[in-house]
């Protein structure tokens, strides 16, 4: 099998041609994404070169405290994102999301690191780090879209919502399936990706490993670990987040709060 081929400098400036011809063709058609794409472009270079970095020295170090520490700031920032992604701004949504994200993430992380993958040391960079970013990446957005369905589910329905207390309904039975319908939102990206998985998409997971030379089978074993980990841990952070929510639209009389 080839060797990995490396990109350097001249590589990357050529890659970023491709932006360049993209905003060539938004200006040429007049979609105004020029600025859009020129800030994304620039964002996304400076960002993965800073990762690079960092992730080099983090797996020079070899230390469980600064793996942690990295961690502990992408799930920071994953909840942050999430919860700017949710229109109303409710009060504790903040730790809500961040407490959300941080026991899916660590529940699935402990169960594949210790149980399945089984590393010399519980806390070896090469494997905690990427599957932490996956996880996170992922529960990030399905707590996003959960919340933000549910929210604007229950903003919309208040007077339903209402006649069904009014009739002696609990407030979890009241809005039952506004909570179901934002738990199956937020797990449509992962369904849709499980089921045309490896026959319309191929993940970029599965690509980098095989352009780093790993056998495409042991490549489709990690991918599937991969599906299975996303799936549970956005299942538990829309789980976690909607009830949260929920929490936070009734008042201890179990009125709601508009």
């Amino acid at each position: 099998m080839q060797e990995l081929i490396k990109l350097d400098l001249l590589d990357l400036a050529f890659a970023v041609g491709l932006m360049g011809a993209a905003i060539g063709l938004s200006a040429w058609e007049r979609m105004g994404l020029e600025l859009n794409l020129a800030f994304a472009t620039g964002r996304t270079f400076l960002q993965l070169a800073i990762l690079g970095y960092v992730l080099e020295f983090i797996f020079a170090l070899d230390n469980a405290w600064a793996v942690l520490a990295i961690l502990a700031v992408m799930l920071t920032i994953s909840a942050i994102v999430a919860r700017n992604r949710i229109t109303q701004k409710i009060p504790q949504m903040l730790p809500l999301v961040w407490g959300s994200i941080f026991i899916s993430t660590t529940t699935v992380l402990i169960y594949t690191v210790l149980l399945i993958i089984q590393p010399d040391r519980w806390f070896e960079p090469q494997y905690v780090i990427p599957l932490a970013g996956i996880v996170l990446g992922n529960a990030m957005n399905a707590a996003a879209l959960a919340g933000e369905r549910l929210v604007s589910t229950i903003n919309a329905s208040q007077l339903e919502i209402e006649t069904h207390l009014s009739l002696g309904a609990t407030p979890q039975v009241a809005i039952a399936q506004y909570r179901k319908d934002a738990v199956r939102t937020g797990l449509i990206p992962t369904l849709n990706q499980m089921i045309v998985i490896g026959m319309v998409t191929l993940p970029g997971i599965i690509t980098g490993q095989l352009l780093s030379g790993i056998n495409a089978r042991e490549a489709a074993s990690y991918q599937i670990l991969i599906m299975f980990m996303i799936a549970f841990a956005n299942l538990l952070t829309t789980l976690l987040v909607t009830r949260g929510i929920c929490r936070q639209f009734f008042n201890s009389t179990a009125q709601l709060v508009k």
